[in-house]
């Protein structure tokens, strides 16, 4: 048994190792090149703008469809180019609300459709599939309820269209919201890294980049080129975005072209959208993977889009480590035999600090300099770093159901139009907590590791006592956040 569970605990290290370098390369070519992202052709350079249609799907969004709205009709664009489609799949009285809002537009002068489904079929990738013959613009922009677009995005995204080859345009997210609570500010943070390390760091590689579902935009040819919008996976946005590279289509990121969107303020919110985001990561990996191995990609490309498809399925390899690290602390005390390994072993912990070169990165480049600070920094690191530990094992589920095929609905981000600190989610219709046998579970793993705290202080061994202290307070958040909201 011994053996077994060094065995499992060795190859986690290993793995999570391997894909800390892999991100320490997107950080290298993201520190070489970001100050040579920013490509946008001269306005000027455009003789005659196209028709532009903006989607945007929604599923009962009473709170902000008509901010969304508000938001999307400042877009600066010839009127008589832009068409924008409401793919509205709601069964509450969001309906309504929309109609109206609509037909309120239309008086002003704009091109705009409600298109209501009566089923949910596909569900967002079906509510865009089946729009695709309704739509007249030769360029596709799709925002979902809680972004508020720039108004000059299509100003800024279009011109790129020039080169025949680029297929999409995708913006670095905002949030509007970051400072609302902990629970928005470490999304942020999280975030954060993703759109400028990650999506720079691959696409000035030229590696696979994926375009994050809203705040992009698609020539039209390249959706219809590379198969359309397919609804077997969770995050048909990433399914599309490696069919269409691997077809031949560029894919171009404008991390200083920035779509601002409300963070979710629930633990229910934030776990729906996590599960859908690992869940679907799996089934994309178990979709694409051996199609990205097999593609014509450089051998560095298509070994960056196995990792990516793999992001998610790291969290299972975090929860191993974090479940066996009590009884490998037992191991290690029992028996001298594996001492070398435990000297080995200790080597890995340099893949925390590569992490916290990349976070690092990402802080010092989103963040204005009056608000940077080392103490800062370290202390939302830390902060963070325990929050996604403490999710792992929700997170794990995820994937564990994506590679298994466990089919499971679109479960909506719930949105509650909070812009402030004084707007509240609490008594909106929409809120659900998520009190299940999940949340019961991580409310028994916060006293495992309160246990492994307690053991490690019993036996006079404090060097799994750092890690024990994350994963506790991680857990314990997590717990917490689930039972309030």
């Amino acid at each position: 048994m011994e053996v077994i569970i060094l065995s499992i605990y060795g190859i986690a290290l290993i793995i999570i190792f391997t894909f800390s370098l892999v991100q320490l390369s997107l950080v290298k070519a993201y520190v070489r090149n970001r100050k040579n992202v920013d490509e946008n052709l001269q306005l000027s350079d455009y003789e005659e703008w196209p028709i532009v249609t903006v989607q945007l799907p929604i599923f009962n969004e009473k709170y902000v469809i008509e901010r969304l709205l508000d938001s999307v009709v400042k877009l600066d664009y010839p009127l008589d180019k832009l068409q924008i489609q409401v793919l509205d799949d709601s069964i509450d009285d969001t309906v309504e609300i929309t109609n109206a809002k609509v037909a309120e537009i239309a008086k002003k002068g704009f091109w705009i459709d409600h298109i209501h489904r009566v089923d949910r079929k596909g569900y967002k990738a079906g509510a865009l599939a089946d729009s695709m013959d309704k739509v007249e613009g030769e360029f596709i922009a799709i925002f979902d309820s809680d972004f508020l677009p720039a108004s000059n995005f299509l100003k800024k995204t279009v011109p790129l269209f020039q080169n025949k080859k680029l297929g999409v345009v995708q913006t670095r997210w905002g949030h509007i919201n970051e400072n609302y609570s902990l629970l928005t500010k470490l999304q942020a943070f999280g975030l954060d890294a993703h759109f400028t390390i990650e999506q720079v760091g691959r696409n000035v590689s030229n590696h696979f980049i994926n375009f994050n579902g809203t705040a992009g935009i698609w020539r039209k040819k390249c959706i219809e080129g590379a198969g359309g919008w397919h609804h077997d996976t969770l995050t048909e946005d990433l399914d599309l975005s490696y069919r269409a590279q691997m077809v031949g289509w560029d894919f171009k990121y404008l991390p200083d072209l920035i779509s601002p969107a409300e963070l979710p303020v629930t633990m229910s919110a934030l776990k729906s959208q996590q599960f859908r985001w690992m869940k679907g990561g799996a089934e994309n990996f178990k979709k694409n993977a051996m199609a990205v191995l097999k593609s014509d990609k450089p051998f560095n490309t298509r070994l960056h889009g196995l990792f990516h498809l793999f992001n998610s399925t790291v969290f299972i390899f975090i929860f191993l480590i974090s479940v066996l690290s009590i009884p490998i602390l037992y191991i290690k005390n029992a028996s001298d035999q594996y001492a070398l390994l435990f000297n080995i072993g200790s080597f890995f912990i340099i893949s925390f600090f590569i992490l916290m070169a990349f976070y690092w990165q990402a802080y010092k480049d989103t963040k204005q300099k009056e608000e940077q600070s080392v103490f800062n920094f370290l202390k939302t690191f830390v902060l963070f770093l325990s929050f996604s530990m403490g999710l792992s094992f929700h997170n794990s589920i995820a994937v564990i159901e994506g590679y298994l095929g466990k089919k499971s609905s679109f479960v909506r981000t719930p949105k509650f139009n909070i812009l402030s600190d004084n707007d509240t989610w609490k008594g909106n219709k929409y809120n659900m907590k998520s009190l299940n046998l999940v949340t019961f579970i991580e409310g028994l793993l916060m006293l495992y590791f309160l246990f492994g705290l307690g053991y490690g202080v019993y036996i006079g061994d404090y060097g799994m006592m750092p890690f024990h202290g994350l994963l506790l307070f991680g857990y314990f958040m997590v717990f917490k956040k689930s039972l309030s909201n």
